[in-house]
């Protein structure tokens, strides 16, 4: 019977789809652990396929590289080297689960199954995986060790079950994405399993963007006491071990490091920078393209984009037609000097008398309305995805989520794309997090320090520039006004009645609220984007297009 136990924490950053790699990262981590002096390793939810893998887990192949990656793994152990709790879908019988195996000393000596099956929000578990049976603790060097994944310490019941037959240690492996506010929320929620099960108590979690979730880390260390005893980076690779000592009357948590906290506009920041980062690196495009309007959306998608890849990685386009402002001009190209991209300007006004000849036989003497805005904003479109065919960056789009939520956006046109950092980000928050920006340079960043986005972009009145004088206050409420309602209508759901009664004004919310709904069909095809509040428009709130109900 051992009286110490040293664990290496391999918070990772896994490829969904990429067996082999993900196993070179398990196996680089299990070297680093070594040096650590750790005895067991740990890793995040299933490392070794990525998470999620949604129906990739379904395909045999698939499955069977996952099998065949444990047994490499389990022959590693052999070695005398730490021991390896590491995660995988896995075949038991005829039924998939999202399982814990444990390794050492060349063998299997035991495996786990997830119980609570996420199925809301992002989460599609039960469509993929089937739950597990109530575990009791694994056995490791005479220790008794309780592994819930995931979802499985959300709600009391496997850590009772882990308690009530002998545990005397939590570790637990998570898949859990980023939104904002949600570390603390992570850390209630450990406390409480402290409370109940009067176990230390650790959560492991993944690092890294698949699609549109972000997996930020933030991995932590409880003691039996529930004070918190290690906590690792966000937003970042890290391999950190930490040891357990058995005391006279449970196993005591000893101090490790402890990252510094962030506010929450520097988490969306550094969320909006891994999520690009890894979207474009983990898709392999070389680089990306981005319309530079002149205005704050472009600006601070452009300044992430500089912070993910580096600045020689950034091509940005001012694409500007009768209607686009001297002042837009200078300001685009002052933010392009400033953080350092490629500057390129393409004319569009030849593309739009050639769309009005072409047209003028169907159009007649009609006068000109929204469709001749729409062709200024898709001939943008076409531009920016030539250059994308031609030098082969992927298009990063800059609508923001106030615009995509009412619809302020143009199918084909700057909704074109392949990715966009603010389609989770209201408008208000674009503006903080400019601020922010020309503060600070976010650790791990590849652009330049100092201010990135001149004074003038943040402060001028916010417009399309489709025609003269044009306002986005012209067609929608003030952005305080606007965003408070969507997050109502969004974030908590509340009805256009319960959102008068909080004091907005009802004309105002019924305005929002239908441009909210009719704006459906537009969604759906808008590119993916990085999710930061606790529910995106994309995946988490899914309306019928077809829809009559009025309510």
């Amino acid at each position: 019977m051992t009286n110490s136990l040293k664990v290496a924490l391999a918070q990772l950053n896994p490829k969904v789809g990429d067996v082999a790699g993900n196993l070179a990262k398990v196996r680089a981590a299990r070297a680093e652990a070594a040096a650590q002096g750790a005895d067991l390793v740990l890793c995040a939810e299933t490392v070794l396929s990525g998470y999620p893998a949604e129906d990739l887990v379904l395909k045999p192949a698939f499955q069977k590289a996952c099998h065949d990656a444990v047994e490499a793994l389990r022959t590693d152990t052999a070695d005398g080297g730490p021991a390896l709790f590491v995660t995988t879908p896995w075949r038991e019988g005829d039924k998939l689960h999202n399982a814990i195996i444990a390794l050492d000393k060349g063998a299997i000596i035991g495996k786990r199954f997830k119980v609570d099956l996420p199925n809301y929000g992002v989460f599609d578990d039960k469509r993929v995986f089937a739950p597990g049976p109530m575990p009791g603790p694994l056995v490791f060097n005479g220790v008794r060790i309780g592994v819930p994944i995931c979802e499985d310490m959300w709600t009391p019941d496997v850590v009772e079950c882990i308690t009530e037959t002998g545990g005397e240690i939590i570790l637990v492996p998570n898949g859990s994405p980023y939104e904002v506010g949600k570390t603390d929320i992570r850390v209630q929620l450990g406390v409480q399993r402290v409370v109940e099960s009067g176990l230390p108590f650790v959560y492991l979690n993944q690092v890294g963007g698949q699609d549109e979730l972000i997996f930020d880390g933030g991995s932590f260390a409880l003691g039996a006491d529930r004070a918190l005893k290690a906590k690792l980076a966000s937003f970042a690779e890290q391999v950190a071990t930490i040891e357990f000592r058995r005391g006279p009357k449970s196993w005591e948590c000893q101090p490790g490091p402890i990252a510094p906290e962030m506010s929450d506009i520097e988490s969306i920041y550094r969320a909006m920078v891994l999520g690009l980062r890894d979207y474009v690196n983990k898709t392999g495009f070389p680089s990306v393209v981005i319309g530079l309007s002149g205005g704050v959306d472009s600006a601070i998608t452009a300044a992430v984009a500089a912070d993910a890849l580096g600045p020689e990685r950034v091509h940005a386009i001012m694409m500007p037609s009768p209607y686009t402002s001297r002042d837009s001009l200078e300001d685009a190209e002052a933010c392009a000097r400033a953080i350092g991209v490629r500057y390129d300007i393409v004319d569009i006004a030849p593309a739009m008398e050639a769309f009005r000849g072409m047209l003028r036989p169907l159009f007649g003497n009609r006068a000109d309305d929204v469709t001749e805005e729409n062709i200024q904003s898709r001939a943008r479109g076409v531009t920016l995805m030539a250059v994308s065919n031609k030098l082969g960056g992927m298009v990063v789009t800059t609508g923001n989520k106030s615009e995509m939520a009412v619809g302020y956006a143009t199918l084909y046109g700057d909704m074109c794309g392949g990715f966009n950092v603010l389609k989770d980000v209201y408008k208000t928050t674009v503006f903080e997090l400019c601020r922010w920006r020309n503060r600070h340079l976010p650790e791990g960043a590849l652009g330049r320090p100092g201010a990135v986005i001149p004074a003038r972009i943040i402060d001028k009145p916010p417009s399309a520039e489709l025609r003269p004088d044009q306002k986005d206050s012209d067609a929608l409420p003030p952005y305080p006004t606007l965003d408070a309602i969507l997050k109502g209508l969004i974030e908590r759901d509340l009805s256009t009645a319960e959102l008068a009664r909080e004091g907005h004004d009802p004309d105002v919310v019924d305005r929002v609220w239908r441009l909210l709904e009719g704006a459906e069909y537009k969604r759906r095809q808008a590119p993916p984007g990085v999710k930061i509040t606790s529910r995106n428009i994309s995946r988490e709130r899914r309306y019928p297009i077809v829809n009559g109900f009025r309510g």
